[in-house]
């Protein structure tokens, strides 16, 4: 699914819940609407991880090279803990696989040059504009700390420069995040939820041809996700 895409059936997704949430909203409004302190909500979300990413050159063998790291789709888990009714500190959980290809020169003409597993654990401490509503928007704040794993050469990169080692560089980074819930029912709700997570890697490549080469990237990514949420 193109990103464009993506955010259009997440926004219409959203813009249905909204126009039937007097109906579909009716039982929590018979109940207990929206949530409290001490409300536990987990929610489930598909997910479209978009980086925006600046690269470095590819050094010291490829200077003026940069590389480039593609979009990726997942589901996503998180669970958010009320600490009063406008307050809640979530910890957002998922991973991703991620492909680096060369842009120009060289590299370019490689294309494909590595993946990676990316698991980016995030915890934002939230605000609850309307608790007691069955449409409540919010944004949240935090840290991000992002690991790469299971990196790997490409077969192209291979062939190239001969047996390659990967290793990324561990992150630490801010986030920022803003959604919305919308009641279904007195306990199911629609989750629109979009972050920035600001992720910074180096990326290693040990080449039996090219000795050690290396790659400095800026990701920071554009998590956009929609899907279903639980108060449990």
């Amino acid at each position: 699914m193109k990103p464009k895409l993506f955010l259009s059936v997440a926004a219409g997704a959203l813009s249905l819940a909204v126009a039937t949430g007097p109906a579909a909203a009716q039982s929590a409004r018979d109940g207990q609407p929206g949530i409290k302190a001490g409300d536990v909500l987990l929610r489930l979300r598909a997910i479209m991880v978009a980086p925006n990413e600046r690269s470095g050159s590819i050094l010291p063998a490829f200077p003026g090279e940069e590389a480039r790291v593609d979009n990726s789709f997942m589901p996503e888990i998180d669970a958010t803990y009320m600490a009063s009714d406008h307050i809640g500190v979530e910890l957002i959980a998922s991973t991703t696989k991620h492909h680096a290809d060369g842009r120009t020169g060289t590299t370019g003409s490689i294309g494909r040059l590595a993946s990676t597993w990316v698991l980016p654990p995030t915890l934002t401490a939230q605000y609850h504009f309307a608790p007691t509503s069955h449409v409540r928007p919010y944004v949240g704040a935090g840290l991000n700390y992002t690991i790469f794993w299971n990196e790997k050469a490409s077969s192209g990169l291979e062939k190239a420069v001969g047996a390659t080692r990967v290793h990324m560089k561990d992150s630490v980074g801010w986030a920022a995040q803003a959604g919305i819930d919308v009641d279904l029912t007195r306990r199911v709700f629609l989750n629109l939820d979009v972050k920035y997570i600001d992720i910074d890697t180096t990326a290693r490549l040990q080449t039996t041809a090219a000795g050690t080469q290396r790659v400095r990237l800026s990701l920071d990514p554009l998590v956009v996700g929609v899907g279903l949420g639980f108060k449990l």
